[in-house]
């Protein structure tokens, strides 16, 4: 995307998911800065009321004497949003929400450009950022149709739960709306996994479904047709839940934890993928930059992460004891009777089970790539 008439491209991401507690504000907030620490200007927008993200970095929410927040560009047009940016590092900055964001939906009531108000403001900044990282709200309210219209993709942070991919269908149905009314360019980029288990046969038997109804949308012309699950998964990490309070990323809080690492991989995909699209040549990253640089030094090797066995995933690092045995098979959590006749429950193909049952849009009916487990 282009803004404000500058010739410098713009990834504008949405992360959402209506569900909550899924990871969504710790994703936005840790992957604009490991993005911004591979040297690329990044821009978060916490378009949530609550105000989580603002406040994991370390910023005030609502306004303060010298800027104004998301609420403003959002009620009035003629609010110059490079005022409702703060910065947070070198190449890291971000607009602030408040409370009274929640007020928005009301205000806004009745008027006809309520949805692109966003999308307004992205083009008044123009190319200042390379990349833009929306933090939407757990709902599909006015905010969050904000985001999907100023968006060019949409990330979806979730967990290998099974009453996730009920979730992820509904997501996609509304992306496909919001695609046909009012943003033809938007698609689904994919899946991030976040407090991620691959111990757990229930959390691999719901990666393979969804890497099968992904593989099985190529191709379609649908707003994810292009989507894929990406690798590695955040792995559970306690430094992740433990550095918002210190109004920290992972990457200044603790760069030696697994949550950090998992980040700095997705972080390098997402600009892979997003120089190849441009047709950029690859650039390293920088040796440090400022957030990096300004971690404080593990006064030990970190305990709470035990290793486990190797596998072609990163290893898992579970901090407690609940998600640590295998769930029953995901096809024995549905309704009774609504197997595809003369197959058992206890089969293993349990991504054509669950499109049969509509817990995700139905695919396509011709068959499928036969190798749906060497995506990235």
């Amino acid at each position: 995307m282009e803004h404000g008439g500058q010739a410098r491209p713009v990834r504008v991401i949405a992360l959402m998911n209506q569900k909550g507690g899924v990871g969504k504000t710790t994703t936005t907030v840790n992957l604009a800065a490991a993005i911004a620490a591979a040297g690329r200007d990044t821009l978060v927008i916490d378009l949530d009321p609550q105000a989580h993200a603002t406040l994991h970095l370390g910023q005030t929410a609502g306004q303060t004497d010298d800027s104004g927040t998301v609420y403003d560009i959002l009620l009035d047009e003629g609010v110059d949003p490079a005022a409702c940016v703060r910065p947070v590092d070198s190449r890291l900055h971000m607009m602030p929400s408040e409370t009274d964001l929640a007020a928005a939906e009301t205000e806004l009531t009745g008027n006809p450009t309520r949805h692109g108000r966003l999308a307004g403001a992205l083009h008044r900044l123009g190319g200042a950022h390379e990349f833009v990282l929306i933090d939407c709200p757990p709902s599909l309210g006015l905010l969050t149709m904000n985001a999907l219209a100023a968006a060019d993709e949409v990330l979806i942070p979730m967990q290998a739960h099974f009453l996730a991919l009920q979730g992820v269908g509904k997501l996609l149905e509304t992306v496909g709306l919001v695609r046909q009314e009012l943003n033809p360019h938007l698609t689904v980029a994919g899946v991030v996994l976040c407090m991620h288990d691959n111990q757990v046969t229930h959390a691999r038997e719901v990666v393979a479904d969804l890497e099968t109804f992904f593989e099985n949308e190529r191709g379609t012309g649908r707003a994810w047709s292009d989507a894929r699950v990406y690798h590695p998964p955040i792995r559970r990490n306690i430094k992740l839940a433990e550095c918002p309070s210190f109004g920290q990323t992972i990457m200044q809080y603790a760069p030696w934890a697994p949550g950090a690492s998992d980040y700095q991989k997705l972080a390098q995909t997402v600009i892979a993928e997003w120089d190849l699209a441009i047709g950029r040549q690859p650039q390293p990253a920088p040796a440090a930059e400022a957030s990096a640089a300004e971690a404080p030094a593990p006064e030990a090797t970190p305990t709470e992460t035990p290793t486990v066995a190797p596998s072609p995933e990163p290893a898992s690092a579970p901090s407690g004891t609940e998600g640590d045995q295998a769930l029953p098979n995901v096809p024995n959590q549905s309704e009774p009777g609504q197997s595809e006749p003369g197959r058992s429950e206890h089969d293993l193909s349990d991504a054509e089970i669950h499109v049969l049952r509509g817990r995700l849009p139905a695919a396509p009916t011709s068959p499928a790539p036969a190798d749906t487990q060497g995506r990235a």
